[in-house]
């Protein structure tokens, strides 16, 4: 391959894939470590596997196949042994007039070629398909082997260090009665796991079904389905998951919870399992809680400047209640964090209840909600008090005792944090009155709302400017000002985001601060509507015109906000109060 490298270079080259300087560098490196520069390119993640098979099959006048979308008949799959696919790394493709069509991954192996020719003893025609594509095809069309399984997978991974500390006894006890295949289960969990810390996943997601496993990462906020595993392991991996997070492995009928502390390279994270019975096995989501993310700052959070200035204010008053509103995997935990870490001062105590504590935060005292010794959000709650607190964190507003204990803190000078499952920031005051909490109590106490989506943000990359349809343009309702200003952008899809043009996350806020006006709404007990009404037109950014001010400064796209935010009635006035302050935004 190396005699006629550049040639297939060229095309990558022409289409854009790589750039000069990279093919320089790439070239450089081969020949340093006596490697094929396709390799090479492949290993810096300039262009991926697939496309590197693609120009090597152009420039050859081979047939390239793309083995992601490609299905192959079981007839033709038969017609090789399964050792001789395997050995040789071939895969059988597709039969026409006598000859069989086989997939390679080298256009210059021809000794494998020959070899096949006289195993087979028929005519022998060749396609090209990359090596990782070709290993998954043969798993998937012969049925992996349960070493090779880990094997194909451990390929996939870079050598990183992981350390799983386990010194229960019990546990030890357990994992010797995992079957006989527990080695490879083991090397497999590992591996998910690191994968799944290599690609910023925030969940692994192991999903029994009648003939399959499905394994799926939750990266950026978008669930990505990996490799299936064998039906026969999900015992064995459940069992593996079970003994590292201290969970009775015989226990399969009720839902159950652990964690998992491992360090990947020099990465601590601890993992939190859940695990619940469904009719086709346990299923088992891991939730990945990397200790990084809680030392993101207020600035860091995405708040426009205007809002960043408004909640910089509120956290620094006395008293009060904060709510923080939200579905789950929004972010409301990160930006509660981000707002302690601000405050977290030798000269103030900082006390939380949490179910569960997710991030162990130095310097504050955290309580962890434990329901079967009654250790609730009220009783924790009326015995922080005793505690002369400063500022209390409440997990969760969820029932009428634990806002009530909440609203009870701020009126006697404390300022609480706490969160709401609720769609926008004015729906935040109806929720409390549903909960059992009268209307003064909350128009007395409520200081402000902070409703939150995270969008993905454009990979800095491949990130390039373009001009989006009139009728795109139209459909979003952006004022004509601001479209004069917008810096349009998106992602073209490269090795570093994964080909989906996106990478990271950044939140897109709602911040409604209660005022005179809204607090005497909300004495009324005026609809949710009306309170919306008010808050928008006292300047309140809405979700949808947040997300819209991030696409016109080229953060993220129209489709990551659609996603996210719907657009109401009351967008034209919330933009045109943006129109007006835009700089100031």
């Amino acid at each position: 391959m190396s005699r006629v490298v550049q040639d297939f270079t060229d095309l990558l080259l022409k289409q854009g894939v790589i750039s000069l300087d990279q093919l320089t560098e790439a070239e450089e490196v081969a020949k340093t470590t006596n490697a094929d520069v396709g390799d090479v390119l492949v290993q810096m993640e300039y262009a991926t596997p697939e496309e590197v098979a693609e120009a090597l099959a152009k420039h050859h006048k081979i047939p390239y196949v793309d083995l992601r979308s490609a299905q192959i008949s079981d007839e033709v799959v038969e017609l090789v042994p399964e050792s001789v696919a395997r050995e040789n790394t071939v895969l059988p493709f597709s039969e026409e007039d006598g000859a069989l069509r086989i997939l390679i991954a080298d256009p210059f192996d021809l000794e494998t070629i020959e070899k096949l020719r006289f195993i087979l003893n028929r005519k022998i025609e060749t396609a090209l398909a990359s090596k990782g594509a070709i290993i998954g095809a043969i798993n998937r069309y012969y049925g992996q082997v349960e070493g090779e399984s880990a094997d194909s997978m451990l390929q996939e991974f870079t050598d990183t260090a992981i350390d799983f500390t386990e010194t229960d006894a019990d546990s030890e006890q357990a994992e010797e009665d995992v079957d006989d295949s527990s080695a490879p289960v083991i090397r497999l969990v590992n591996l998910m796991i690191q994968e799944a810390v290599q690609l910023r996943a925030s969940d692994i997601h192991v999903e029994p079904f009648e003939d399959r496993v499905r394994i799926r990462y939750r990266i950026d906020g978008v669930c990505v389905e990996r490799e299936n595993a064998p039906r026969r392991m999900l015992s064995a991996i459940i069992a593996r998951i079970k003994i590292l997070s201290k969970i009775d492995i015989s226990e399969k009928r009720r839902p159950t919870d652990g964690r998992i502390k491992i360090t990947v390279g020099d990465k601590q994270l601890d993992l939190r399992v859940s695990i619940i019975p469904t009719n086709h096995g346990q299923s088992c989501v891991m939730r990945l809680l990397d200790k990084d993310n809680i030392k993101v700052g207020v600035r860091q959070l995405g708040l426009s400047e205007r809002d960043f200035r408004n909640f910089n204010s509120l956290i620094r008053r006395p008293n009060g209640i904060i709510l923080v509103t939200g579905p789950t995997g929004s972010g409301k935990t990160t930006t509660l964090y981000a707002a302690l870490n601000a405050l977290n001062r030798p000269d103030r105590k900082v006390i939380t209840a949490e179910d569960p504590v997710e991030y162990y935060l130095p310097g504050i005292n955290q309580v962890e909600v434990r329901h079967n010794i009654g250790l609730d959000f009220a009783l924790i709650i009326r015995a922080m008090l005793r505690q002369a607190p400063n500022i209390i964190l409440v997990g969760e507003m969820r029932d009428h005792e634990t806002a009530s204990m909440g609203i009870q803190a701020s009126l006697t000078g404390h300022l609480v944090f706490s969160t709401l499952h609720t769609n926008d920031a004015p729906s935040a005051i109806s929720r409390m009155v549903d909960i059992g909490v009268p209307s003064y109590m909350v128009a007395s106490s409520v200081i402000a709302v902070l409703a939150q989506r995270l969008v993905r943000t454009i990979c800095p990359r491949c990130k390039v400017r373009y001009t989006p349809p009139e009728s795109t343009i139209e459909e979003s309702g952006l004022p004509p000002e601001m479209v004069k200003q917008a810096e349009f952008s998106r992602g073209k899809g490269c090795a570093y985001c994964g080909r989906t043009g996106y990478r990271g996350r950044i939140g897109i806020y709602e911040l409604m601060l209660v005022n005179n006006k809204l607090r005497e709404l909300m004495f009324k007990g005026t609809t949710t509507q009306t309170i919306r009404e008010e808050a928008i037109s006292n300047g309140m950014s809405t979700l949808y015109t947040d997300g819209m001010l991030k696409v016109i400064r080229g953060i993220t796209t129209f489709e990551e906000v659609y996603r996210v935010a719907k657009k109401t009635e009351q967008e034209t006035l919330a933009f045109k109060h943006i129109v007006a302050d835009l700089d100031s935004l």
